[in-house]
């Protein structure tokens, strides 16, 4: 059986959520020189990686990607690929903090919007008491920042650094300073920690298990009505698309 399943020339592994922890947890434990990047594709992040070498390059170059949508699923199911389940970035979080609640790892988290972070941090401390927090810094911080945010997160070394810079920002971010980022595991989570802050409503589990996750959002957040045109261009393509 393959281990892969291609959807417009990007390589999805055939795991579910459960063996995705499984692998992280094996790479925290083990003792690794280099940064292990993960990065939850969405359609957005197929469709750009169409003309954008260089975001195909650090999907490629990714140590893990997850199908981060449902659409992504479909699409492989519809062409013989099979991916077993959509594996998102707020979920595979929710299940990181679960797994280092247990086994104390450390964290740091960097992104959102200042008092998002602080409150996320708040949060997390307390429904998971035996993880560490080493640090945590606001997603709007100036270039002139930057370098120092880089060092303290070096300084730190967490097994996890939790990045909510939106995509591909922070895949493009973690990739172009993972050489000195010292993390086990960086990870692009998107708008998941305004989700655990209580910003933005969670999506209910029935609408989950209907898959209408994405119609959720357009109705709690109707601005992303423009993003939402992705799905049908994205469908029509994937479908048409001739692999190689």
């Amino acid at each position: 059986m393959e281990k892969y399943a291609t959807v417009m020339g990007v390589k999805f592994p055939k795991m579910t959520l459960d063996r995705t922890i499984e692998v992280l947890t094996d790479v925290i434990e083990e003792k690794r020189s280099e940064l292990f990047h993960v990065i939850t594709v969405n359609p957005e992040i197929v469709i750009a990686c169409q003309k954008d070498t260089s975001l195909r390059s650090i999907v490629d170059e990714a140590g893990l990607i997850t199908a981060d949508g449902i659409g992504i699923v479909m699409v492989s199911r519809l062409r013989g690929g099979n991916l077993p389940e959509r594996v998102t970035g707020y979920d595979t979080l929710l299940r990181l903090l679960d797994s280092g609640n247990q086994k104390r790892w450390s964290f740091y988290f960097l992104g959102a919007d200042p008092i998002t972070n602080e409150k996320v941090c708040e949060v997390i401390r307390k429904k998971y008491p035996d993880l560490s927090i080493l640090g945590r810094h606001h997603g709007f911080f100036k270039q002139t920042e930057e370098d120092k945010i880089i060092e303290e997160i070096g300084d730190l070394k967490p097994d996890i650094l939790v990045v909510a810079l939106g995509a591909p920002f922070a895949e493009r971010w973690i990739h172009n300073n993972k050489s000195k980022l010292n993390a086990k595991i960086a990870i692009g989570v998107g708008g998941s920690l305004d989700v655990i802050a209580g910003k933005v409503k969670e999506t209910p589990e029935s609408w989950k298990r209907l898959n209408l996750e994405w119609l959720f959002r357009l109705i709690q957040q109707p601005s992303r009505w423009k993003r939402q045109l992705i799905l049908p261009k994205f469908a029509i393509r994937a479908l048409t698309f001739r692999e190689k």
